[in-house]
């Protein structure tokens, strides 16, 4: 069967949905020697970045699903998956909801007394680890009746497993979490159609993208992207390399030369790191399309990235392959379920400002002041507000902030955004991290990033960090930069160029930083909070007058 009648199957299935995408691709027949996907790490014997067929994989998932089943693990059970691999975290992702189970996904690099906290606060039936985070949790109390070893489920017995559960629309098939820039890390749980309204109210709608035949993977596998990424490359019947790791440029770029992909898909903080290879002296050639989801990425990053690559176009002499790729930007979140908005840029296309595009024909938008619920009118800054069917249904034991977010039906992201008269919308900060300069005047932290960005090619990163100094806001600006720039030129008057008339009124000095002074999350996200936390406690005790030179110092 071709791949577009096996989705025109799926398309109209009404039992299809993010918790058994597997079983249901072999119950409309399939080719089970078709694309499976494919690991960084060996599977069970099976060698590193060497595909399975959709039948491995099936076999694979069973083996896995048999031994959770004897460990006595069945429905509605969360069991939470803390492991480096992708492939543990994936393969155990699809047996555990096979058993119609809960998978409790965690990124590998939450730091082991954050991950028991929120393991305990969970109050899961197992977990599941490697010796690596076996070792983060050691002594700790995580009141879990399993603490089973990542090499235990692939033992099974295939032909040990049970009959696949049937899913209910509601049903919960993942609880992933959030970022955990500013605080813990918050339990979201997705539905069986919540993590799948945008593959099924759209993808499986449209014709598969130009350059997701072969998809290479940065996304974190324990995210809910991950899984989205996953299901989509399986209904589509591509092919999918899933990395394990998303914070190493390097491992991404050698990762495409030797595996030579369609499509790439990631964080805008995986499009940083690339920001720091010259992509021109690598063999990149193969990639036509660049995805991103989550943080809509900067301007500087998307245009270092479409100018590799290349892309099929039709011309007059035929289908030909050109120079450049296209790069697909969105704005979505853990809790949105899927981007809400989308707009594709290429090496001709200027709409750029942090401008996320247009919504999705299945998102509704609005943004409302957050004090009368009104709508705000083109122009003007408001709180986004969405109901769209991707969005999860709350978080896991806290039904406080599960409604906290809500106003007039409508889900509070946290972002701050503004719409022009052509219908297009533009990020500006996170609510928290906005800074209130009075008289209706406002710095943007996000924003003002994105401008000095722009402004000053040899700034490869930089942090916006404000903070109170006798009664009046101030802003430093730390700058990270390319290899190659001057650390003792002043940027001074650049950077206060590229801020507004207001921000720049409150600036007080340009720091250059190195990059390893970039406090990141387990996402690779800068975690702002952190950074102006270590920054005033800096600012609190040096003695010396401040300087609005550039000077290397520590955050």
């Amino acid at each position: 069967m071709t791949s577009t009648n096996i989705r025109a199957r799926l398309a109209a299935d009404p039992d299809l949905g993010a918790g058994n995408v597997l079983p249901r691709l072999f119950a409309h027949e399939a080719d089970p020697d078709g694309p499976g996907v494919c690991f960084d790490v060996p599977v069970d014997g099976h060698p590193a970045w060497q595909g399975l067929t959709l039948g491995q994989l099936r076999e694979r998932v069973a083996a896995r699903a048999a031994w959770w089943h004897q460990q006595g693990v069945g429905p509605r059970d969360p069991v939470a998956l803390y492991v480096s691999s992708s492939a543990d975290c994936l393969l155990n992702f699809l047996a555990l909801a096979w058993l119609g189970a809960i998978p409790a996904l965690m990124n590998q690099y939450i730091p082991g007394d954050i991950a028991a906290e929120y393991l305990r606060r969970l109050r899961g039936t197992a977990v599941l680890t490697d010796p690596a985070h076996r070792e983060l949790l050691a002594g700790q109390d995580l009141g879990l009746a399993l603490h089973a070893d990542a090499a235990a489920p692939g033992t099974g017995d295939p032909a040990q497993a049970p009959e696949p559960y049937r899913h209910h629309a509601d049903d919960p098939i993942a609880i992933t979490h959030s970022s955990g820039t500013t605080r813990m890390p918050t339990a979201v749980v997705h539905s069986h159609s919540s993590l799948f309204a945008a593959m099924r109210l759209f993808r499986l709608a449209a014709p598969r993208a130009r350059g997701a035949a072969r998809i290479l993977s940065a996304l974190p596998a324990a995210h809910a992207a991950g899984i989205s990424a996953l299901n989509m490359s399986l209904c589509n019947r591509s092919e999918l390399l899933f990395l394990s790791t998303q914070n190493d440029g390097t491992a991404v770029v050698d990762a495409i030369e030797r595996w030579r992909p369609t499509g790439v898909f990631g964080f805008a903080a995986t499009w940083t790191q690339l920001a720091r290879h010259d992509l021109s002296s690598r063999d990149l050639g193969s990639v036509a399309l660049w995805f991103n989801t989550g943080d809509c990425a900067h301007e500087p990053h998307i245009r270092h990235l479409v100018a590799a690559g290349s892309q099929e176009t039709v011309t007059r002499e035929g289908v030909r392959r050109i120079p450049g790729s296209s790069f697909v930007d969105g704005l979505g979140s853990t809790e949105m379920g899927h981007s809400a908005f989308h707009i594709t840029h290429s090496g001709h296309t200027e709409r750029y400002g942090r401008c996320v595009g247009v919504p999705h024909g299945f998102a509704e938008v609005a943004l409302l002041d957050v004090g009368t619920g009104r709508e705000v009118p083109v122009g003007q800054v408001g709180h986004f507000g969405l109901k769209a069917p991707t969005l999860a249904p709350g978080y896991w034991n806290d039904s406080v902030a599960t409604y906290r977010n809500r106003l007039n039906g409508y889900y509070l992201t946290g972002d701050l955004m503004y719409r022009d008269e052509e219908g297009y919308y533009f990020h500006v900060d996170r609510a928290v991290d906005a800074v209130d300069l009075g008289g209706g005047e406002w710095l943007y932290t996000a924003m003002s990033e994105e401008r000095i960005l722009a402004g000053c090619p040899d700034v490869h990163d930089c942090t916006v960090v404000s903070l109170e100094v006798d009664g009046r806001v101030v802003t430093d600006v730390l700058l990270a930069l390319h290899a190659d720039a001057d650390p003792d030129a002043d940027r001074t008057a650049p950077v206060r160029a590229a801020l507004t008339e207001a921000a720049a009124a409150t600036l007080r000095r340009v720091v250059v930083i190195s990059e390893e002074e970039l406090i990141t999350g387990p996402t690779g996200k800068v975690r702002k909070f952190l950074m102006r936390q270590r920054h005033r406690a800096r600012m609190t005790t040096d003695q010396t007058t401040p300087q609005t030179t550039p000077q290397t110092a520590a955050v």
